[in-house]
């Protein structure tokens, strides 16, 4: 009879819901002698790796290039490439594998074979056997410490715990059990393992003494162990109960059973914690197709993930973390686009795409906790600045917001005279100046010249024309910090004697000039005859 607080049933087959970043969970194929891959968003199975044995377990390193696999029979770990999903190389054994383990640097793997009756050292690097350390009796389960120092072995004929101190590979104790282990997890704090002990629930080892602490005989016929993230939750594979265990680390007591599972033979929980994947070979009365179902650690439901797997066993994980945007500078740039932008942020690298507001950004280069990448163009406001990987989109937050501002151009409209006297042709001729004092580039402008009534204008600058005693230049683009001069002049004998006085107005541009304060200037001048005019 199961015994659980809670029983929580399957679903029925459905599309898993994404979750963060992208998760491919790596399947030992037990009579399909090979490893599923498989796409947890889509429930795609995207390849399966013939592996050349009868598939055990299966290991996955931290920077997801490279699966191990257990195959029994052929007695050899197979070494898969995951950029091409083909075997690279395989590492004979002396005998039978039931589990392996990577050290947390990746650099070493454990295999436990039952028959050979040791835990064999393979070196990644060269993907040769580099040691043998003899362990009594059959042997189910192996796991690491997060330091790598120590590797704990599930083991029978005693049943046991053995101790490996990894620096030295001996065997430095053996914890005794009341039944017989299949699998193991440390958690996070390295303090406690917990053992699945089929006849006995759950065993609990303290690391420190190697002793047992406590049982949980409430989660029985465990045979596959997992612990959350946080350590705070340890999950249970029951076959013969057909459900999952969930149980509380605080307490050391079964919080519920996730039923509706057939024979369920392994459990791994995601890196957020928000999953644990669970193969199943068996699924009501069928033996073929297996599954890999997923169930969500909020509400304890259950999902479909994949199915057609053939008599599927253990599954690895490895997750591409999404990217996280935590800074953007500058965070404002003009609507024109052409900002260059740097992003920082956590797992930035193999950006496939950074957008600012839904528009593709150019120029983007990236590191993991760096982007560089050039604004589009955009209408003016506050827009979020997303970065796409293969782990996912990062997710909105204030952190990214780029603000597009429109572009302003103050123009500083000068006026200035000088006299051209004689008795032929007396003129004063005049400057109109637009200064460009930024913040951005002028596209156009247009400046205008009031002169004396009755006065006209002559040899006037290309774009400037007259009309009824106002002269009217049209400027082009001016840079930040340049000015444009347009010239023309005003014959003295059509003017009255005294004070002339001509003022230059802008009347328009692009984009906006900010401050109307500079845009007008006068001159005066003082005209006593046609030998004698002055002018400031």
């Amino acid at each position: 009879m199961l015994t659980a607080t809670g029983l929580v049933a399957l679903t029925g087959p459905s599309a898993q819901a994404a979750q963060p970043g992208h998760t491919t969970a790596y399947v030992s194929d037990f009579n399909g002698k090979a490893v599923s891959v498989v796409d947890t968003a889509t429930g795609a199975v995207t390849s399966s790796v013939p592996v050349g044995g009868f598939t055990q377990d299966v290991a996955v390193n931290a920077a997801g290039t490279t699966v191990y696999a257990a195959t029994a029979l052929a007695n050899t770990v197979a070494v898969v490439d995951t950029a091409t999903n083909a075997v690279t190389a395989t590492v004979p054994l002396a005998g039978i594998p039931t589990a392996l383990t990577l050290n947390p640097a990746g650099t070493t793997l454990y295999v436990a074979d039952t028959t050979a009756h040791a835990v064999e050292v393979i070196d990644t690097a060269a993907n040769t056997l580099t040691a043998t350390i003899p362990v009594a009796g059959g042997l189910q389960g192996i796991v690491f410490n997060q330091a790598g120092t120590t590797a704990y072995v599930a083991a029978s004929g005693p049943n046991r715990l053995v101790v490996i101190d990894t620096a030295t590979a001996t065997v430095t104790a053996n914890v005794p059990l009341s039944a017989v282990p299949y699998g193991a997890v440390v958690n996070p704090a390295g303090t406690a393992v917990y053992v699945a002990t089929a006849g006995a629930g759950i065993t609990k080892v303290n690391t420190t003494t190697n002793t047992v602490t406590a049982t949980i005989p409430a989660a029985v016929n465990t045979t596959s162990v997992a612990i959350s993230p946080n350590g705070g939750t340890v999950y249970g594979g029951s076959p013969l109960s057909s459900g999952v265990h969930v149980v509380d680390t605080a307490t050391d007591t079964l919080t519920t059973t996730v039923g509706g599972f057939s024979v369920p033979q392994d459990v791994e929980v995601n890196s957020a914690g928000t999953t644990v994947y669970v193969p199943d070979p068996v699924s009501g009365t069928s033996n073929v197709p297996g599954y890999l179902y997923a169930i969500d650690t909020a509400t304890n439901t259950v999902t479909t993930v994949a199915s057609g797997l053939s008599s599927p066993r253990e599954v690895a994980l490895h997750t591409i973390p999404a990217p996280e945007i935590t800074g953007i500078s500058p965070n404002s740039g003009t609507t024109a686009g052409g900002t260059v932008v740097t992003i920082t942020g956590t797992d930035l690298n193999g950006a496939t795409a950074v957008t600012f507001g839904g528009t593709p950004a150019t120029g983007v280069t990236c590191s993991a906790t760096s982007c560089t990448a050039t604004a589009p163009a955009h209408a003016a406001g506050t827009v979020d600045v997303r970065v796409t990987t293969p782990g996912g989109t990062s997710s909105i937050t204030p952190a990214d917001e780029f603000t597009y501002v429109a572009p302003t151009a103050d123009i500083d409209v000068d006026v200035s005279a000088q006299p051209h006297l004689g008795i032929l042709v007396p003129y004063l001729s005049y400057t109109l100046t637009a200064r460009d004092t930024g913040p951005d580039a002028v596209t156009s402008a247009t400046v205008t010249a009031s002169l004396p009534p009755g006065a006209t204008a002559t040899n006037l600058s290309p774009g400037c024309t007259v009309s009824s005693s106002t002269v009217t230049c049209v400027y082009g683009a001016i840079a930040n910090g340049t000015a444009v001069d347009k010239k023309f002049r005003v014959p003295l004998h059509l003017l009255s004697l005294g004070k002339v006085t001509v003022t230059g107005n802008r009347t328009a541009s692009a984009p906006a000039d900010p401050n109307p304060a500079n845009d007008s200037a006068s001159v005066t001048c003082t005209v006593v005859s046609v030998i004698l005019t002055t002018c400031p």
